[in-house]
């Protein structure tokens, strides 16, 4: 078992991006008790698959969406 959060976040980032994409997922879960936000989140993602999944909208690659939030907050 890690003994710090610095070699947890080491140990992380050896992940596979889906593992990490994962991991997130259920870290940020684990910090709302909220169920209604929960099921508000479920149906927005249920509506972006959709939009996907029918061609309504292109995904873009993960690293272009980040450097675009990057730039956007500075």
């Amino acid at each position: 078992m890690p003994s710090s959060v610095a070699e947890l976040e080491a140990q992380a980032l050896q992940l596979a991006p889906e593992e990490r994409a994962y991991l997130a997922d259920r870290l940020m879960a684990s910090l709302s008790s909220d169920d209604a936000v929960e099921e508000e989140w479920f149906v927005e993602a249920l509506r972006r698959l959709d939009e996907l999944e029918s061609g309504a909208v292109l995904a873009a690659p993960v690293e272009d969406a980040i450097a675009r939030a990057r730039i956007a907050i500075k």
